[in-house]
């Protein structure tokens, strides 16, 4: 066999095959056995048909179980002698098989590409570190004040005013016909002047008194994220049943004992503290981390297998639909097609791709591997994060391979940042938390309107 190798790139090969005639014809005559053994056709008895009539009838089937088995056994063999390693499915391509002359095909793979070896002593990192305020734990009791508040019906007959909690039917029209998109819903709860619904909808509803009706036209942005609405005009009629008030609770003992786990303000506030320590250190880290690929980056550029960023882009479009069918809604629903949304990551994808190809190097020039005490720390580490037993954690990833394999590489490649960590200088740096909240870098973010008229939410 002869395997000769086309570099169209530094990922991208084509490997030109050429069996040798007497393979051809060995893997043609086991062909023909098993046709013969297995072919019925009036006038013969089984395994008594001529081969000429077999060969007459059933050449393409013959060739084509013959060039079928020469590419399968001989690119095993064509990927151990020229020593690539392809990554996900090759594309074949293949001529007709014919008797008695040599058979040729090819096949087009992606390998990861060749990266240099990294420096990764010396590097000058920044790791911002962040104070929790009094401020920042009395905002968070507050948003816990307004998850224990109760809503009152307001008795005395007002209109609506800013700021009121409503609850009203509505039902939207369109030609004057009933709309489905913004079909009749019952006992929907919405603040007014929250900025949750769209701001025309919002403001027709103040002056409104209970027990009364009231029809008014409402136009959807030409940009609205439901294109079943945007750019159309709806006429809506809302019957205002009730005006309700916020009442919140008191901040005290008792309110931390309904919240459970504390007895104590003092205990709440305290675990408020160390909670949000908890995530400025994670986002500390996660910044830190992107500066680090960044200066790797910028020692390596490198070609992306086209397959490897695929994967990375069905990977971040699926997130993407987990994390709106966590909230009850579709892709279709909010008006992204797949495909602009791969465009959106595409990006995203590649440098996920790159962060773990340079990592991948780091792994390997420096001999990086997982000890089980490494897995079992990590674990306890998820665990804590996701506020799951141990146990839990460790089921699922020891239940899927492929679940596994990742968790494994992952805890792999944080071994690599914490040696270019320990082999680096870093800065720390105090900052006001208000600036420790750039964006994260390196996840998906769907962006999505609170409330959904047409959703008839309640």
């Amino acid at each position: 066999m002869k395997v000769d190798v086309e570099d169209v790139s530094t990922v991208k090969k084509i490997l030109h095959v050429e069996i040798p005639e007497a393979d051809v014809t060995r893997e043609l005559e086991k062909a023909y056995r098993t046709l013969k053994k297995n072919v019925r056709i009036k006038g013969f008895r089984p395994g008594k048909v001529p081969r000429s009539i077999i060969e007459q009838r059933f050449k393409k089937d013959m060739h084509t179980e013959a060039s079928g088995q020469l590419i399968q056994n001989s690119y095993v063999e064509a990927l151990r002698e020229t020593e690539l390693v392809p990554l996900g499915e090759p594309i074949i391509d293949h001529s007709d098989l014919e008797g008695g002359q040599p058979y040729h095909y090819s096949v087009t793979i992606e390998v990861r590409p060749p990266v240099q070896e990294l420096n990764i002593k010396g590097l000058k990192l920044k790791k911002k570190e962040c104070r929790v305020t009094d401020e920042e734990v009395e905002t968070q009791l507050k948003m816990l004040q307004k998850n224990l508040a109760q809503l009152r019906t307001i008795e005395e007959d007002r209109p609506v005013e800013n700021g009121d909690f409503v609850l009203i039917d509505y039902e939207g029209f369109k030609d004057g016909k009933p709309f489905t998109p913004v079909s009749k819903t019952e006992n929907f709860n919405v603040q007014v002047g929250s900025g949750r619904i769209l701001k025309d909808f919002d403001q027709q509803l103040l002056g409104m008194r209970p027990n009364t009706s009231k029809e008014f036209l409402v136009h959807f942005p030409a940009d609205y994220y439901n294109k079943d609405l945007a750019g159309l005009d709806i006429t809506f009629k809302v019957t205002l049943k009730e005006i309700k008030e916020e009442i919140l609770p008191e901040i005290d003992d008792e309110f931390a004992k309904d919240l459970g786990e504390h007895e104590t303000l003092a205990e709440l506030k305290q675990a408020i503290q160390k909670e949000l320590e908890r995530r400025y250190e994670t986002q500390s880290e996660r910044e830190l981390r992107h500066d680090i690929i960044d200066m790797l980056i910028e020692q390596a550029d490198f070609e992306l297998p086209e397959v490897l960023v695929s994967h990375e882009l069905s990977a971040l479009v699926r997130e993407a639909r987990n994390a709106l069918s966590y909230r009850g809604l579709s892709l279709e629903e909010v008006g992204q097609a797949e495909e602009r949304l791969s465009k959106q990551y595409r990006s995203l994808a590649e440098r996920r791709v790159r962060e773990y190809l340079l990592l991948q190097r780091v792994i390997e020039q420096e001999g990086l591997t997982v000890t089980d005490e490494m897995l079992e720390q990590a674990y306890k580490e998820m665990a804590e994060a996701m506020n799951q037993p141990v146990e839990t954690i460790k089921q699922f990833h020891n239940s899927y391979e492929e679940a596994y394999e990742v968790f494994k590489q992952r805890t792999l490649e944080e071994q690599a940042i914490k040696r270019i960590i320990e082999n680096s200088t870093i800065e720390r740096i105090e900052v006001e938390t208000a600036e420790a909240q750039r964006p994260e870098t390196n996840s998906v973010k769907t962006e999505i309107e609170p409330e959904r008229l047409e959703q008839g939410d309640s």
